[in-house]
């Protein structure tokens, strides 16, 4: 792959970026400066956007100081969020959210994890990974049964423990559900379902419609399996170093790894690119 510093960037209009082994160090951690850089990018007429498995509420409180000024793909492009106003929202049908339910859980494939627009909700039995849990979610909603829950459910997430999703997608849950619904994997403890249609690039696809702005003007920057069709669909897909080798086929340039905050040198360029 191509390094990043070969890269035009003067026409960078939208700036989109994973969180999790993306933007977020192992740790967990935001590289410094991130409101600093955000404004900078506004600045020069780039909008920056967090584009993730990660429900909005909790997006929103991991950028405190920029929410406002930026753009969110959330629940893996089930949500749309721009400037605090809501673009787009996909919302699976009960029917479907109970079926799905009844598989898992019949089956004892994983550990439930329903997505509502508002909270996100968990078995009460499962409550010993709520110090997890917390980090994707922060709001969980536990209840003593996740039949016909009374909400709106965008993402449907199965939690595996035993690092084992990626299989679990290719052998179970694709060949059953993908032909009706959007399967994906968030890394090797998730398998995530959405409406069929749904994924990262077109969530993308949507914010640039709104924004009236290219796709082949936008920096997407991933590492695993829900980041493929955003690293894909853009102008500039950025894979990160520490990505494995079988997401290279989606994108053009490799950038530094996460721990090496690789994103943040990506925004200072877009930034230098823009003021030029």
């Amino acid at each position: 792959m191509r390094s990043y510093l070969e890269d035009n960037l003067s026409a960078v209009r939208l700036v989109a970026s994973d969180m999790d082994y993306t933007l977020l160090a192992d740790d967990k951690s935001m590289p410094e400066g991130m409101p600093g850089r955000i404004r900078a990018l506004e600045d020069a007429g780039v909008l920056f956007c967090a584009a993730s498995g990660r429900p909005l509420y909790t997006l929103q409180d991991m950028f405190p100081e920029s929410r406002d000024r930026m753009a969110f793909v959330t629940d893996n492009g089930a949500g749309v969020v721009c400037r605090n106003e809501v673009v787009f929202k996909s919302v699976i049908e009960p029917a479907t959210v109970q079926a799905l339910t009844d598989f898992t859980l019949d089956n004892n494939y994983g550990i439930l994890t329903v997505c509502g627009l508002e909270t996100c909700y968990v078995n009460e039995r499962d409550r010993g990974y709520d110090e997890f849990f917390r980090t994707f979610y922060h709001k969980i909603e536990y209840v003593e049964t996740l039949d016909h829950l009374p909400a709106e459910v965008n993402k449907f997430t199965i939690f595996f423990p035993g690092e084992n999703a990626v299989a679990m997608r290719d052998e179970v849950y694709g060949p059953t559900w993908g032909e009706r619904l959007s399967v994906t994997c968030g890394g090797s403890v998730w398998i995530d379902i959405m409406n069929r249609g749904v994924d990262k690039g077109t969530g993308i696809a949507r914010l640039c419609e709104h924004l009236g702005v290219s796709m082949a003007d936008v920096v997407a920057c991933g590492d695993t399996d829900n980041d493929a069709e955003m690293l894909a669909s853009v102008g500039h897909g950025y894979l990160v170093a520490n990505a494995e080798e079988r997401m290279e086929r989606f994108a053009d340039f490799r950038i530094p790894s996460n721990n090496d905050r690789g994103v943040a040198q990506v925004i200072d360029r877009v930034i230098a690119a823009r003021r030029a």
